[in-house]
């Protein structure tokens, strides 16, 4: 499994999704972005189909019909009823799951979180790792 942490300095989360979203659509993997957080699921939802409007990203929210269907599935679990391989969690917390690729946005307030995951998951085998910060509006990898 990849697990690429994503420290947002300038952006929301859901500023950064669209463009997270449109390259996992790009590699013909669907995504799923988990959220506890209600609002902010809604904000994704309004960002992905206006933040990039030369790109089509539709998405459902988990539970509302059709789930197996959505490309970018909404949810406040990480249970891929679309089948996705890729899963964003939106609201920097860390969760379980049997994923391919895992997206950790997490604002300054969640870098100590951030930080023992970091070195949970360094612990563990078959886990890639990568972090990725936010310079002059570009993303950067590395520390």
């Amino acid at each position: 499994m990849r697990v690429d942490f994503y420290q947002l300095t300038n952006d929301p989360a859901e500023q950064v999704l669209p463009l997270i979203a449109r390259n996992t659509l790009g590699a013909g993997e669907r995504l799923l972005v988990v959220s506890e957080d209600e609002a902010q699921l809604r904000r994704v939802s309004e960002a992905l189909w206006t933040r990039l409007p030369e790109t089509f990203l539709a998405n459902g929210r988990a539970g509302t019909g059709n789930d197996e269907c959505q490309p970018i599935l909404l949810a406040d679990a990480p249970e891929p009823a679309n089948g996705a391989r890729y899963m964003a969690l939106a609201d920097g917390v860390w969760r379980e799951g049997a994923f391919e690729r895992v997206f950790l946005l997490f604002p300054p307030a969640r870098i100590d979180d951030a930080r023992g995951c970091w070195r949970m998951l360094g612990a563990r085998e078959g886990v890639e790792r990568r972090y990725w910060r936010q310079e002059g509006g570009k993303w950067k990898e590395g520390p």
